[in-house]
């Protein structure tokens, strides 16, 4: 169980094959992500919604940053 004065540590790992990106707290995987939108909502949905995903220090970005999404087709305007 988490200390309350710990803060989490939340990884966004490096992109799989298809450009998904898998949001971990330790050893537990929270969710897949496709786009940062769905960062913001596995941290919301894991009560983590008071991080400020593209700032917070809470959050280590593996293999690229926030806007980094290779493969990302869904969300590109033409």
């Amino acid at each position: 169980m988490q200390n309350p004065t710990e803060h989490p540590h939340i990884v966004v790992n490096s992109p799989a094959l298809d450009g998904s990106r898998r949001v971990t707290e330790g050893p537990v995987t929270l969710g897949i992500a496709s786009h940062l939108d769905d960062v913001v909502e596995i941290l919301r949905l894991a009560d983590l919604d008071r991080i400020e995903v593209e700032e917070s220090d809470l959050i280590e970005w593996q293999g690229g940053g926030p806007d980094d999404w290779p493969g990302l087709s869904e969300h590109d305007t033409e």
